[in-house]
């Protein structure tokens, strides 16, 4: 008998090969998403541009309340622009060892200001500087000069404090489809997509 545990139910992937999977699909992001270090997990952000195309750019994962999927950013960016036209959004977060997958439609709106504060106190020094230093005056400078800057902001702000121009997003989902493998069968999908009575699920081809 193999006893080599299967990797999907071993981290929380066994609901989506389980024959009677969670009723409510937060349960099953809780548990694949990794504890406090849930925001170091990445997602790519997909947004639709004025002319109707999608535009996709990978962010982190800042954080689930239970509800929403938050992310945040400089407020000058082109995806923030797009989000105040259209709020309709897809997150896809794919998970590092490539046996999980998980991508979210819903529709976006600020975070709180408490939110916000609370996601930038969390972030590393380097990301906290990149707030401050990733401008489009900045990205035109020579390599020379943009390290210099860069050198010169470190010293001075070892620890700065949340810019004005940093925002977050959180996104209410109405469809998540979790997508895991697994060695012993072939790998699936679980679709949810929420109604006027609650969320309902299908299993659908990985």
């Amino acid at each position: 008998m193999d006893s080599t545990p299967d990797p999907a139910t071993a981290r929380g992937g066994d609901a989506v090969h389980a024959d009677a999977p969670p009723a409510d699909p937060a349960d099953l992001v809780r548990s694949w998403l990794p504890g406090e270090d849930a925001d170091t997990l990445l997602m790519t952000v997909s947004t639709v541009d004025g002319e109707g195309y999608p535009r996709a750019r990978t962010v982190r994962l800042t954080g689930f309340d239970g509800e929403r999927f938050l992310f945040h950013t400089d407020a000058r960016s082109r995806k923030v622009a797009e989000l105040a036209a259209d709020p309709r959004v897809a997150l896809t977060i794919l998970w590092p060892e490539g046996t999980r997958q998980l991508v979210v439609q819903g529709t976006a709106c600020a975070a709180s200001d408490e939110e916000k504060a609370r996601a930038y106190a969390a972030l590393p020094p380097y990301l906290k500087q990149l707030a401050w230093l990733n401008t489009a005056e900045h990205a035109t400078l020579p390599r020379s000069e943009r390290e210099r800057r860069w050198a010169d902001f470190a010293r001075e702000r070892p620890d700065p404090p949340q810019p004005h121009g940093w925002t977050g997003f959180a996104v209410t989902p109405h469809r998540m489809l979790f997508w895991a493998s697994t060695g012993r069968a072939a790998s699936r999908r679980l679709e949810y997509a929420r109604s006027a009575d609650g969320w309902e699920s299908r299993h659908l081809p990985g």
